[in-house]
C-alpha cells in the first residue's frame, strides 16, 4: 500500500484543512497551494504588533499628534496638487470631498510612502493559524486574498502590507478589496499598491457605500452642563441620540448646524480631561474604515488642515 505524503507544517496548525476548503469550495489546485504556503513564514513580530494598537494604548492627546503634523499636512497638499483631477472625478462621482480621501490616505500610509513591509500571506497566515482571538476573521482574510490574487491576476507570495494584510495605498483587508476597491481609471484592472486613480477611487466608494452623506458636516464640537450618565458614556460609533434628547441632557448644540437627524457622542482625552464632540453619519462612515473614533478625528482634523492649506496656495 502506498502512502501519500499529507501536507502540514507544525507552524500552521489547521492548514491542511484550510487547503481541503480551498480546493473543494474554490476549486484551487491543491499541489500549487502547497507550494505557496511552503514559502510562508511565521512572523512572531505581526503576533506582538496587532497585540498593542495604538488606538488602545495611547490617550487622544497622543495619537493626534502622531498624524496632525506639518508634514503630513504638507504632504497632503502636495497630493493634491499632483492628483487632483482623479480627487475631483472621485468627487463628483461618489459625493466624498477630495480632503477626506487624501486624509484617509495619509493617516493610513503617508500617501503611498509607507504601505507596509510585511507579505501579505505571512501576515494573514500567521493571524488566520497563529492568533486565535480572531482566527475565524484572518483566516476569511486569507480566503479573500487566495481568490482575489486569482481575479486580479496578482502574485500570492509578492504583495507587501501591513502586520494585519491590509493593503495597498488605501490599506484595504482582502474582503474590502474585492467589494470596495474600483477600477477607476478603467484600464481593466484594480489596482490600489501602484495605481493612485484606483485608491482614490477605491476610497471614496468605500465611505459612499458606508453611508456618506454628500454635502453634510462630519462632527462638531460641544460642552455638556450635566454630569453625564453611563449609557451615554458607553461611546457606541453609531449615532443614536436626538437633538432633543442630547438637550435634555446638558449638550450645547449651538455649533450643530440645523436637522433632525441622529448623531452620537464623541469623548476624546485631553491632558486637562474630556473634550466631547457630536458625531454626525459622515464621523460613522468614516469609523467604518476604522472603527475608532480616534481614527475618525484624526482623519477628520487632518483633512481640515489640508483643506485650509490647499485653500491658501
Amino acid at each position: 500500500m502506498v502512502v501519500l505524503p499529507v501536507h502540514a507544517d507544525a507552524e500552521l496548525p489547521e492548514l491542511s484543512m484550510f487547503i481541503d476548503e480551498m480546493v473543494t469550495e474554490h476549486g484551487f489546485n491543491r499541489d500549487e497551494l502547497e507550494a505557496v504556503f511552503d514559502d510562508v513564514e511565521v512572523k512572531d513580530s505581526i503576533l506582538k504588533a496587532i497585540s498593542r494598537p495604538a488606538e488602545k494604548s495611547k490617550p487622544w492627546y497622543d495619537y493626534r499628534n502622531i498624524f496632525i503634523t506639518d508634514s503630513r499636512i504638507n504632504g497632503g497638499v502636495a497630493f493634491w496638487q499632483e492628483h487632483k483631477e482623479a480627487l475631483a472625478h472621485a468627487e463628483a462621482t461618489y459625493g466624498v470631498p477630495a480632503e477626506i480621501i487624501v486624509a484617509i490616505l495619509g493617516v493610513e500610509t503617508r500617501y503611498g510612502g509607507n504601505v507596509g513591509g510585511y507579505r501579505v500571506i505571512d501576515a494573514l497566515s500567521t493571524l488566520a493559524f497563529r492568533y486565535p482571538p480572531r482566527s475565524p476573521f484572518f483566516r476569511s482574510e486569507l480566503e479573500h486574498f487566495l481568490i482575489l490574487t486569482r481575479e486580479e491576476q496578482m502574485s500570492q507570495l509578492e504583495p507587501v502590507g501591513s502586520y494585519a494584510g491590509a493593503m495597498g495605498l488605501g490599506q484595504f483587508m482582502p474582503s474590502s478589496y474585492r467589494a470596495y476597491a474600483v477600477d477607476f481609471d478603467g484600464d481593466g484592472h484594480r489596482d490600489i499598491w501602484t495605481n493612485h486613480t484606483d485608491a482614490i477611487g477605491s476610497i471614496a466608494n468605500y465611505l459612499k457605500v458606508h453611508g456618506w452623506v454628500p454635502g453634510q458636516s462630519i462632527v462638531h464640537r460641544t460642552e455638556v452642563s450635566n454630569g453625564l450618565s453611563e449609557n451615554m458614556l458607553d461611546n457606541a460609533l453609531k449615532p443614536s441620540y436626538s437633538r432633543e434628547e442630547l438637550a435634555v441632557a446638558g449638550f450645547s448644540l449651538a455649533q450643530l448646524p440645523a436637522g433632525n437627524d441622529v448623531l452620537s457622542i464623541v469623548t476624546l482625552t485631553q491632558p486637562d480631561g474630556e473634550e466631547y464632540w457630536l458625531g454626525r453619519q459622515n464621523f460613522y462612515a468614516i469609523t467604518r474604515y476604522n472603527h475608532s473614533r480616534m481614527y475618525a478625528m484624526a482623519v477628520t482634523q487632518l483633512a481640515q488642515a489640508i483643506r485650509q492649506q490647499f485653500g491658501e496656495l
